[in-house]
């Protein structure tokens, strides 16, 4: 078989085979993510736990080969392996081939990244590229509001600090201390683990949550609008030739 076929056959251009393939190797990856969970049940830990196991070599063993014959198939081995794809594929039984220990365990959930290939097999290729372009087309926009977020943060953290330190020396005793309520508040999350007790830090908290609004609404926005106008574009280029007009 050549290596051709071969990875037509892992990423599921295949006509014969490609589609099962692909499929039963997301599906695998699907349900080692729902092994990954029913791990942490005490109750399923020691009743379960050889079975766990016994699944999780058996993942290791089928991502590993897959691994294996990508690099071998591919035409640019070393482009593959260095690509964030083939990171991610190593990733994916590379944690449990070392036995890293269980503070790692969770590290195998990163194979659940591979399903966006299912979106190939899905035909989902067109949404996935319009987000692509929505994306590129507002990304100096992101940027730049990106910062901006951060130094609003940042301010944040230093009024509160300000308002709050004197009152409340456990909980905003110093800058760093106070960034975590500044983001939880510009996020408009507010655990309520920390929160103002003075008048001075409940007026500037007031002026924070309308800021935060904003920054959760103004990237949403952007790529709303940017999505929008890529669908409208695709449906421009992609709409049938009407009929003549009329002289």
């Amino acid at each position: 078989m050549t290596p051709a076929r071969v990875l037509a056959i892992l990423d599921g251009r295949d006509p014969v085979v490609g589609r099962k393939v692909a499929f039963a190797i997301n599906a695998l990856i699907v349900l080692t993510a729902v092994s990954v969970a029913l791990e942490t049940v005490p109750s399923l830990q020691s009743c379960c736990n050889f079975a766990f196991v016994g699944f999780e070599v058996l993942a290791v063993g089928v991502f590993g080969i897959e691994y294996a014959l990508r690099v071998w198939a591919t035409p640019d081995r070393r482009g593959y392996v260095l690509s964030l794809g083939g990171i991610i594929d190593l990733l994916s039984f590379l944690p449990s081939l070392l036995v890293l220990g269980t503070e790692w365990s969770t590290i195998r959930t990163l194979r659940l990244v591979r399903l966006i290939r299912l979106f190939r097999l899905l035909r989902m290729t067109l949404a996935l590229d319009r987000l692509q372009a929505a994306l590129r087309d507002v990304r100096e926009e992101l940027v730049v509001f990106g910062m901006l977020a951060l130094i609003v943060i940042y301010l944040a953290g230093v009024g509160i600090y300000h308002f709050e330190h004197t009152a409340q020396p456990e909980a905003f005793g110093s800058i760093p201390e106070s960034l975590w309520w500044a983001v939880v508040s510009l996020t408009t999350v507010g655990y309520g683990d920390v929160y103002p007790i003075t008048g001075g830090g409940r007026l500037f908290t007031a002026v924070i949550l309308f800021l935060g609004l904003g920054i959760v609404a103004v990237p949403t926005g952007l790529i709303a609008s940017a999505l929008a106008a890529q669908r409208d574009h695709d449906r421009t280029v992609h709409r049938p030739p009407g009929p003549p007009d009329d002289a």
